[in-house]
């Protein structure tokens, strides 16, 4: 509880024991004015002058005038402890209202502790604490154990184990060594680590994650503009309402024009409409929160909102629901053994940085003699020649094999073939795969089971394997071969399809940004440290889990049901106590439990939103 916080709770507890004097004090007149007048000014001081300024500033018609009104009527007609009552349970409820606030802004401003407050620079064999700012690209940064790493960069000497759930929302530590990339705002467990900086402070991870969490409150839902609006106009109708309940009946009917004043002062303590005013943004701004300890950022409530009617999920595949890391998963030879296949490919293949290279290498596992190499020529779109112990070895696709006349029958494997040849004779091919992440099959299954009606699948990939992939999965629809424009032009079609609400687009964040922008919902998997992955989507999952996109639509249709509940409520409500107060059946105590009661319900059914299980 803030110092705010504290001083209005103070200010209860005071006018609390003032008006039980008042109360138990036998007084008549103006003795029994001044004795309940104290207790009002204690507690509804500030709710006047702020009605005043509200006025000279062409605010006229808020909360805070309709119970200025209510509660100076109160005293007029001799009703002082109704006066002090309204007053002081308006501020009970103002006091739980502003709590609810604070600990939903705590939930997301504990990535704000993610925030490094300096980097350590050696010089001279000395640490210098310095500002993030202030460190360059190819500086070199000391982080010691237990602290924050400030920048993004990659590890130049030192091995250590990161905590990472600030930003992925995982317990479990990542182990890092020499030339791993670490990201800011993890922090350091057991080991010093040497960081080489690869981006300036206003690029890295932890800048761009706090511009979005601190932007996320500017875009709002429909539901919340809708309440915005509905109090523009609602206060000044009901404040009208509230003159017409007290003067007209007395004029038609007759009857103590007192009475209908009470009348109507109990109509207005009830109207003031704090409930949905409150509740509603704190539901969205809930939801928002407990996404993001899960790892889920969310841009907005209005993505929360389209995010809870998604009846359609397009899934880009590579990096998305496979792991996006080629290996060898298949050696098939022709008269030679399979480590010696294995073994001329990756010497072959030792001077290329092409992922398919990477991956012979790392399965052959040993170190390169490079002194049996020469003459490598790489051929983009086709493979590698290279003279390997006098040897002239090709290994390639179809088209190698094709463009130097090599005999050879061409494979169709779920995976990328790579053939071998040596000296003109054909040795064999060797397939490598891209691996289905052991999460992608739970969660397209759970995806149909909370209503998702289709899932699609779109890829660069050939067809073979995208059919494969997508059959393993259970994927509705998949389209292969398509280049980025293309993966837009299928978008677009499935998005003039009438009969879907909307449309979900899940990328890797890389080459997906014109399809995330294009989506009715842009979800970028593991954007940790990628541009594309923050600027294009609408929700950014900070690790690569494609599990997190049945969470995010749990809470988000979480969230909608709570802000339903609680405009129902509120209104329903307030409605019937309204008319109940009209004919003089809800007495002034009623109408102020009424409206507070309402107020700290909503406010505590919107905090259900923090919580996820």
């Amino acid at each position: 509880m803030n110092k705010k916080h504290k001083r209005l709770l103070y200010k209860i507890i005071i006018s609390a024991l003032f008006f039980l004097t008042a109360l138990l004090i036998p007084a008549t007149g103006y003795k029994e004015f001044a004795l309940f007048l104290l207790p009002y000014f204690i507690i509804g001081g500030n709710v006047l002058w702020k009605a005043v300024k509200n006025i000279f500033q062409g605010q006229v018609f808020n909360e805070s005038l309709l119970m200025s009104i209510a509660t100076i009527g109160a005293f007029s007609i001799g009703e002082y402890p109704e006066g002090v009552a309204v007053m002081l349970f308006y501020q009970v409820g103002e006091l739980f209202e502003k709590l609810a606030v604070e600990r939903s802004r705590k939930s997301i401003s504990s990535l704000m502790d993610i925030r490094p407050d300096y980097a350590n620079i050696e010089s001279e064999g000395n640490l210098i604490q310095v500002s993030p700012f202030d460190v360059k690209v190819g500086d070199i940064i000391v982080v010691k154990a237990g602290e924050k790493i400030p920048l993004d960069g990659v590890i130049d000497s030192g091995s250590s184990s990161l905590n990472t759930s600030s930003l992925t929302g995982e317990a479990l530590p990542r182990d890092v060594a020499i030339g791993d990339t670490v990201l800011s705002g993890c922090v350091n467990i057991n080991k010093p680590l040497k960081i080489m900086v690869t981006h300036l402070f206003s690029e890295s991870t932890v800048s761009k994650i706090l511009e979005l969490v601190e932007n996320s409150e500017a875009k709002k839902a429909k539901a919340e503009n809708f309440i915005t609006v509905f109090a523009r106009y609602y206060t000044p109708v009901v404040v009208i309402l509230a003159f017409l309940v007290a003067f007209i009946p007395p004029l038609l009917f007759g009857g103590e024009l007192s009475e209908w004043i009470n009348r109507s002062l109990i109509f207005l303590v009830i109207s003031c409409p704090c409930a949905l005013v409150i509740s509603v943004p704190l539901s969205f701004f809930g939801g928002i929160g407990g996404a993001s300890k899960c790892g889920i950022l969310v841009k907005g409530g209005n993505f929360l909102e389209t995010l809870s009617k998604a009846d359609t999920v397009v899934f880009d595949k590579t990096g998305t629901l496979t792991k996006g890391v080629f290996r060898v998963s298949g050696i098939f030879p022709q008269n030679i053994e399979s480590d010696k296949l294995l073994e001329l490919a990756a010497l072959a293949e030792s001077y290329s940085d092409h992922p398919i290279s990477i991956s012979l290498k790392k399965e052959y596992n040993r170190p390169i003699d490079n002194s049996r190499i020469s003459e490598t020529e790489e051929i983009s779109g086709y493979g590698v020649i290279a003279s390997v112990d006098g040897k002239s070895v090709l290994v390639g696709n179809d088209k190698l094999m094709i463009s130097n006349n090599i005999t050879f029958t061409s494979q169709k494997n779920i995976g990328t073939t790579i053939h071998v040849a040596a000296d003109g004779i054909y040795l064999g091919y060797i397939v490598i795969s891209d691996e289905i992440k052991a999460d992608s099959f739970s969660a397209i299954k759970m995806l149909k089971e909370i209503g998702i009606k289709k899932t699609v699948m779109l890829t660069g990939d050939n067809r073979e394997v995208s059919e494969y992939t997508a059959k393993e999965l259970g994927i509705d629809e998949f389209y292969s071969g398509l280049l980025p424009v293309q993966k837009v032009e299928k978008v677009e079609e499935l998005l003039n399809d009438k009969s879907r609400s909307s449309l979900i687009f899940v990328g890797d964040g890389m080459n997906d940004a014109p399809v995330l922008t294009r989506a009715d919902i842009g979800i970028a998997m593991g954007g940790l440290g990628t541009d594309a992955a923050i600027e294009a989507a609408d929700i950014v999952l900070m690790d690569d889990n494609p599990y997190k996109i049945v969470t995010a639509i749990q809470i988000s249709k979480k969230t909608l049901k709570i802000v339903k509940q609680n405009i129902v409520f509120a209104i329903g409500i307030k409605i019937l106590v309204m008319v109940l107060g009209t004919f003089g059946i809800a007495t002034m105590w009623e109408a102020v439990f009424a409206d507070v009661g309402v107020s700290v319900i909503a406010i505590i059914n919107a905090l259900r939103a923090l919580k996820v299980k």
